[in-house]
């Protein structure tokens, strides 16, 4: 009898494993522009594909997506995007080459805000950062929800365009000397003392410039070149997270909704997480054994 009430008992706790290990994350994109993004997703090599690569948002439209276990790959805006009398879709910035609104396996053309995941990485976290590596077009922000962890939130708030140094500032036709994309040193220049590599591909030989101190002054917690990893890298467990392009300074606060703190060290509850029914065959289960 002790044999079988041990039984049922690790067959429970392999379910709840089970269900753990497939629990997908939803990532809420949104756009508070004053203007429309379309998106870019890409999917890292080796990692499923996601169930779309590319979509329109509108001022203060919603968009969410089921990313699966284990996934990484980044995500970004495109803005000034058209489509020509042949039918082919571009964008001024962000562009991901397909000619379409999905990407289709394409990436972000520089300079472009990235958002950039590593799900259930090292010690099953999540490994998540704001980069300006690839330079900047466009405030973002991530948010993570029901995580346990520190779970901070990241991303870069300020309008790197407007005061973007001119060597770096990418224009558009009509848009005068207005910056509507702000360059990384390395997109602008190509040397390997902004790009991280040759004679300069280590920590020690690779040190922030003038020109990445911009964008680490303005936000400080997106990474800024290619060794600023200390002040960029964040990780949560078991989270959600919502993107935003164009956070106002109100989105800016560690919360995750009605007064619940990003790095509160509460999970997801199993009723939230996996639904009712799954909780129900939990408490069948866990009953039968007490009975036995």
């Amino acid at each position: 009898m002790e044999k079988l009430q041990f039984s049922f008992v690790i067959l429970t706790l392999s379910l709840i494993s089970s269900f753990s290990s497939i629990q997908s994350a939803t990532f809420t994109l949104t756009n508070q522009c004053n203007y429309p993004v379309w998106t870019g997703l890409l999917s890292g090599a080796g990692t499923p594909p996601l169930p779309t690569t590319g979509f329109p948002l509108q001022p203060s439209q919603s968009n969410s997506v089921a990313v699966p276990p284990s996934w990484s790959g980044r995500m970004w805006g495109r803005t000034l995007c058209s489509t020509d009398s042949t039918g082919k879709f571009t964008c001024v910035t962000g562009d991901c080459g397909s000619g379409t609104m999905e990407c289709n396996g394409g990436g972000a053309t520089p300079p472009a805000t990235l958002a950039e995941f590593t799900l259930n990485g090292a010690n099953g976290m999540d490994f998540y950062d704001i980069s300006l590596v690839d330079g900047y077009n466009l405030p973002m922000m991530i948010v993570p929800q029901g995580g346990s962890g520190n779970c901070n939130v990241t991303g870069c708030m300020a309008d790197l365009n407007k005061n973007c140094p001119s060597a770096l500032r990418l224009t558009a036709a009509g848009n005068g000397d207005e910056s509507v994309a702000c360059r990384s040193a390395c997109g602008a220049f190509g040397d390997p003392m902004y790009c991280c590599n040759g004679a300069y591909s280590t920590p020690e030989t690779c040190s922030p410039t003038s020109y990445s101190e911009y964008f680490k002054t303005a936000c400080p917690t997106a990474y800024s070149y290619a060794y600023d990893d200390g002040t960029s890298t964040f990780t949560c467990t078991s989270a959600n997270y919502v993107i935003t392009f164009c956070p106002t300074p109100a989105n800016s606060r560690k919360t995750t909704g009605a007064g619940q703190s990003a790095d509160s060290s509460g999970g997801i509850s199993l009723g939230e997480g996996f639904g009712g029914h799954f909780v129900m065959v939990i408490a069948v289960l866990l009953t039968m054994v007490w009975r036995l």
